[in-house]
């Protein structure tokens, strides 16, 4: 036995010496380290007043090198420091999604002579130059030098304009006037909203320049151009006011091909649209689908006058096994209504450089989702059993996202402005842009209560109809409030609508943001056979999407795509990136793993999993069977999903 003091004498002793040293106070020290003062120059603030003169943009595509050259002349309004600005905040993203690390090569010259400019330490996209006197016009060069493969190959351009700009801050972009040419291979034949004001074979080369007609910065950047080798152009739908055009641009000219049965559908989606929403807001509307399976990104962005529809290379030629990507046209088709001739207050700004505010999102994405899925079933580009599986998958991935105990909806439509571009490891439990499928439900859970409340007379198909109704200028965007979609529901069906949609974004309880397709009569449901839209989608997303059983995804050599929070496989210590190589001691093969699932109420699932440098035999404790989404109906309820779906 060592000698010493006990314990509880040390700790006696211990606090009388504490108690005989005095306590001082403890407390930051002022002044005495590195203060900081504000250096930054102020940016202009932009004004609505008028620009005088206009803006030059010229730019050459440089198919060989997949670059874009760009010369550009900007009219000094007068003599002294001018802060250019290259845009950062993208109309269609939401967010601040436009790098300026892709521009390069900026030179500036006034009256032949270079000028040296200084990038704004505090705003990198503020460039900033001074304008001797009698300078009319500053001339600009430099160079866009967008990811490989993306934007810019020989066979297919996308011109996106806001990413080969830079324009004088200080004016609202609806105020600056810009005459935008293009310089392109002659093989390549392009499509846009843009009026065309001349096409004009250059001179000693091989090239096409198109000078468009002059459009202020808002209207052009609102309208890309496309450019392809192989384009074939279809009138979908003419009246004395309005032309829809079906353009189809593609990397291999057997692509172009479309069947009837996908033609028929387009032409049936312009008129149960306007059915919904009334007369469009344009003249003229450019229905643009690239069929390539190299351009990136994919998916689809939103325009007034033109819709972009990146799709998969085989579309039309295999439509019959295109089910997931049908209602992508419809979205960005409606978004001509909800999103660009009107659009939540707080995402319009002035120009391309400042902040916007996404969080009514679930409106403006959520709302025109639910439509997508609508009006596709309506105009037959999905079968009525076609849509319900789609909606099963929904509701599937709504209901198992173990994130919302922590994120709401509200929160989630705050995702635009920090995770584009950022990819996440665990999707179900971060939540990301959950506004899209959880707005499905939501809008659901509107049409259901406006049935419920003026007992079937009244649906969400009026409210479309009075909310984005077309005024007298069709072309002029305004903008909506939260209170505004709550004043234009209560004026059709009364009601507490503000508390109705706060349950929706403030809740985090699953069983409250799937009122929307128990209230239409209808619930989700497992079985252990899958849709075709559910066997589609994952070939789409290359997984074996086993999230709603085991949890996770899986690739065809094994390894683990995502994981579900605190799903089985996570319980057993699986993780993101991980590689299963055996199955109850056998070489991993995806039809193995499906077989033990089915086997695991007899025997356990074992499987032996590298992860980094370690390999480690996990047991996965889950016993029951395969489990695939699918909806029933609640019996003894009223239907209101089926008559939403029916043509009108």
């Amino acid at each position: 036995m060592h000698g010493g003091l006990s314990r509880p004498m040390r700790v006696v002793v211990l606090s009388l010496c504490l108690l005989s040293f005095p306590l001082v106070p403890f407390s930051a020290q002022a002044g005495s380290g590195p203060t900081r003062s504000s250096s930054a120059d102020a940016l202009p603030i932009p004004v609505d007043h008028a620009f005088h003169g206009a803006i030059h943009l010229a730019i050459v595509a440089d198919t060989k090198h997949g670059i874009f050259h760009i010369t550009e002349s900007i009219p000094v309004p007068s003599p002294g420091e001018m802060v250019l600005y290259y845009p950062e905040w993208e109309t269609t993203s939401h967010s601040a999604t436009a790098s300026v690390l892709e521009l390069a090569g900026l030179h500036i010259e006034a009256s032949g002579q270079e000028q040296s400019w200084r990038r704004d330490p505090f705003n990198v996209h503020a460039f900033r130059v001074q304008a001797p006197a009698g300078t009319t016009s500053l001339q600009l060069r430099f160079d866009y030098l967008p990811k490989p493969g993306g934007e810019i190959r020989p066979e297919m351009i996308d011109v996106q304009w806001q990413r080969m700009v830079l324009y004088p801050a200080g004016w609202y972009a609806r105020n600056l006037p810009v005459v935008a040419s293009l310089r392109l291979p002659a093989d390549l034949h392009a499509v846009t909203a843009l009026r065309l004001a001349k096409n004009e074979a250059t001179p000693n080369s091989a090239d096409q320049l198109l000078t468009f007609t002059p459009a202020v910065l808002d209207q052009l950047v609102d309208a890309p151009v496309y450019a392809a080798r192989y384009v074939r152009q279809i009138d979908l739908g003419s009246t004395s006011k309005h032309v829809v055009q079906l353009d189809l641009l593609a990397d291999a000219e057997a692509d172009l091909t479309a069947k009837a049965e996908a033609l028929n559908s387009l032409r049936t989606l312009l008129s149960q649209t306007e059915k919904v929403f009334g007369p469009p807001p344009f003249s003229r509307y450019e229905m643009l689908v690239s069929l390539s399976d190299e351009l990136f990104p994919g998916g689809g962005r939103e325009h007034l006058e033109e819709g972009e529809n990146n799709m998969p290379a085989s579309f039309f030629t295999d439509y019959e096994h295109q089910i997931a990507n049908r209602d992508l046209i419809a979205h960005e088709y409606v978004h001509a209504w909800n999103g660009r001739y009107r659009q939540p207050a707080g995402l319009w700004s002035p120009t391309f450089n400042q902040p916007t505010d996404p969080s009514l999102l679930w409106v403006y994405e959520g709302q025109t989702e639910f439509w997508g899925r609508v009006l596709a079933a309506r105009s037959g580009m999905r079968s009525y059993q076609q849509t319900l599986d789609k909606l099963a998958l929904d509701a599937s991935l709504v209901a198992n996202r173990p994130g919302r105990e922590w994120k709401n909806l509200a929160d989630s439509t705050l995702d635009a402005l920090y995770m584009p571009g950022h990819p996440i490891a665990w999707r179900e439990y971060q939540r990301r842009e959950d506004y899209y499928p959880e707005g499905v439900l939501l809008w659901l859970d509107v049409d259901a209560h406006l049935q419920e409340l003026s007992s079937g007379t009244i649906g969400i198909d009026e409210f479309a109809r009075r909310f984005f109704a077309v005024h007298d200028n069709p072309t002029k965007t305004s903008t909506y409030t939260f209170e505004d979609v709550c004043a234009t529901l209560n004026a059709l069906a009364p009601s507490d609508w503000k508390s109705f949609f706060q349950l929706h974004l403030l809740t985090h309880h699953t069983a409250d943001v799937m009122t929307g397709l128990t209230g239409a009569g209808w619930r989700l449901t497992y079985t252990s056979a899958p849709t075709e839209a559910f066997l589609q989608q994952q070939t789409e997303a290359g997984v074996t999407d086993l999230t709603t059983s085991v949890g996770f995804q899986i690739t065809d050599n094994g390894v683990i795509k995502s994981v579900l929070w605190n799903g089985p496989a996570f319980r057993a210590g699986i993780a993101p990136t991980a590689q299963v190589t055996e199955v109850n001691g056998r070489a991993f093969t995806p039809e193995l793993l499906l077989s033990a699932i089915r086997s695991s109420t007899q025997t356990k699932i074992r499987l032996s999993v590298k992860m980094g440098a370690s390999d480690q035999e996990l047991f996965i404790p889950y016993e029951g069977s395969l489990r695939y989404p699918h909806l029933e109906r609640i019996p003894g309820t009223q239907d209101f999903l089926t008559p939403l779906l029916a043509p009108r």
